[in-house]
């Protein structure tokens, strides 16, 4: 009996050691800038704080090793004559994939020096935004609309193989609704769940729970109703609490109805700030370590900062970027027109 004391106070007392996060504050923030010539970036994978993988608009594939001092970029080609337009990129533990918008829909495998077409789509519709990987063995991309459904593709078997989920094991969309090709970010997971975001005429959220399996749809109160306003980006720190934001491109300085919060995994969302900062963003994520407290949105209008989940906000940085990609809780690297940035929080 005494036994069993000491280990159940040992066991409190454990537990009662347990820091809670303290949220960080922070007025301003400076960005280092890596000049890229000639290509637009919306997709990139932050390896470590001296590695960043990203994907450009003209067939650019590249990286650096070394903080950014020197830069390997190829600039793939199909045929010898087309040239792939890169807003999507992807890794396993032993490759790298690299995903274009525009028919042909082009879908390269890198790994070992071999670069692989694995998928290629036809079609004059086709429009591939974003793709992600859940795991070493399950991929998905998603593009805009053909035959009444999202386009959505999935690997198995680590990206050796694709195949395009039927229209009739899918929600219908609405006409003038579709996903944007802004960041590589409106696709999120946590573990076998996924959530995929719209806008236009409608700004939804797709769900399934099964790794892609089964979908529904689920209504948000995020502007929406024409071509450029809807749901641009979507996080999520768990299954329950997730971030979207978004606003109207044509109107960037707008802060209405453009970022919502969720709790219950995404059946319900709230929205966050109306009126208030940050204004249109491309791209959310929570940062590393920070227990779902402090998330960053960036856009070509800045970056801005939270430190309680997302429900108030301040601009940080005027900088414009597409995308970012966190390291851990003080790095990250960010994308854009013809640059590469390294975010260095303190």
């Amino acid at each position: 009996m005494k036994k069993i004391s000491l280990l159940f106070c040992l066991a409190v007392i454990g537990l009662s050691c347990k820091q809670e996060h303290v949220p960080r504050n922070f007025e301003t923030v400076s960005i280092q800038k890596f000049d890229i010539d000639s290509t637009s970036i919306r997709a990139i994978i932050a390896v470590n704080a001296n590695e960043v993988l990203f994907a450009g608009s003209r067939g650019d594939i590249g990286l650096t090793d070394d903080g950014g001092k020197t830069w390997n970029i190829e600039h793939l080609k199909y045929q010898d004559s087309i040239v792939p337009h890169f807003r999507s990129l992807a890794k396993t533990s032993s490759a790298v994939f690299a995903l274009s918008v525009e028919n042909p829909a082009l879908l390269f495998k890198i790994q070992s020096g071999e670069k692989k077409v694995v998928y290629k789509e036809e079609h004059e519709k086709v429009f591939y935004d974003a793709m992600t990987f859940l795991d070493d063995k399950t991929g998905i991309a998603i593009g805009d609309p053909i035959d009444g459904c999202t386009s959505i593709i999935m690997t198995n078997d680590g990206g050796k193989t694709w195949r395009k989920i039927d229209c009739a094991n899918l929600p219908e969309v609405n006409e003038g609704e579709a996903s944007f090709a802004a960041s590589n970010t409106n696709i999120a997971f946590y573990k076998k769940n996924i959530w995929v975001v719209t806008g236009g005429t409608k700004a939804r959220v797709l769900k399934s729970t099964d790794k892609g399996k089964t979908w529904e749809v689920i209504e948000t109160p995020m502007i929406q109703g024409n071509g450029p306003q809807g749901i641009y980006s979507v996080d999520f720190y768990d299954k329950n609490n997730g971030i979207i934001v978004g606003g109207d491109f044509s109107k960037p300085n707008e802060n209405k109805a453009n970022k919502a919060i969720t709790t219950d995994g995404g059946k319900t969302w709230t929205l966050v700030a109306d009126g208030q900062a940050p204004n249109y963003k491309s791209c959310v994520k929570y940062i590393p370590g920070t227990k779902g407290k402090e998330v960053i949105a960036v856009g070509k209008t800045g970056v801005s900062f939270s430190n309680d989940g997302g429900i108030t906000w301040k601009d940080i940085s005027k900088d414009g970027y597409y995308a970012i990609d966190f390291v851990d809780k003080n790095t990250a690297w960010l994308s854009g027109h013809q640059k590469i940035g390294k975010l260095v929080l303190k």
